[in-house]
């Protein structure tokens, strides 16, 4: 009964918070400032009617954060709540084309200034590098990609993608990880207390100086950072919700 409340009661705030962010990004469209507000909009609410509680370390990487990549591994549709209110300033993602199909999400996704791309045509792939390139120098804005390319509710990372690491290597800008536990396997929302979520925003690796033959050897250390991250990650949670 409280998994079928909850979830009408979010669809009736996601719809609300939809319609209000269209109206704010009508005001001032693809200003890179639209997406951490209606990020934070969804996620403030949106985590309180789910009934999750989560924990946020590593906030002073973004006191002095400089245009740069952010990546995070990707679990479920619920990554907008639970990542929502961590976006650093001025940033934009990457996602795909068909999300402006969606009523009301997809609209202000796009008005909000985040860049859609069609990865089965190269040429909008190669157009959508410049459009990220452009969006980090001139609009000194951030780009948040999730590496996997896909949701990934296990609690082992797959593969990454070249994609983020390109744009970092090509725009010379630093790498974030922000890593978060497999909260997907167990959240419960016929609990008043669905679960706990613990996030860790992690020390950014420089690229300045890097090349095209520092790819491998970069996506490698990336993942394989971010993996011991997430299980160190799921240790803590583990043990938090085992009896005494």
């Amino acid at each position: 009964m409280l998994l079928i409340l909850r979830l009408a009661v979010l669809l009736i705030y996601f719809l609300l918070i939809a319609f209000l962010g269209t109206l704010i990004c009508l005001f001032r469209p693809f200003n890179p400032a639209n997406t951490p507000l209606c990020g934070w909009l969804f996620s403030v609410g949106g985590l309180k009617i789910l009934g999750v509680k989560l924990v946020v370390e590593g906030r002073e990487h973004f006191e002095h954060w400089q245009p740069g990549i952010v990546i995070a591994n990707h679990q479920s549709n619920l990554d907008l709540f639970i990542f929502g209110q961590i976006l650093p300033p001025r940033t934009v993602s990457v996602g795909k084309s068909s999300l402006k199909y969606l009523p009301l999400f997809g609209q202000v996704y796009w008005l909000a200034g985040n860049i859609l791309i069609n990865r089965r045509k190269k040429t909008q792939s190669i157009a959508a590098m410049t459009a990220i390139s452009e969006a980090i120098h001139r609009n000194n804005s951030s780009v948040w990609v999730f590496p996997e390319g896909t949701r990934n509710p296990s609690k082992t990372l797959l593969p990454f993608k070249k994609g983020a690491f390109y744009m970092a290597l090509n725009a010379q800008v630093p790498i974030v990880s922000i890593c978060a536990s497999a909260y997907s396997l167990h959240l419960n929302l016929n609990r008043w207390h669905a679960c706990t979520v613990r996030v860790r925003i992690c020390p950014p690796i420089m690229t300045e100086g890097l090349g095209k033959e520092d790819l491998g050897p970069l996506m490698e250390k990336v993942q394989f950072d971010m993996q011991e991250c997430c299980n160190a990650l799921n240790q803590l949670v583990e043990d938090s919700t085992t009896p005494a």
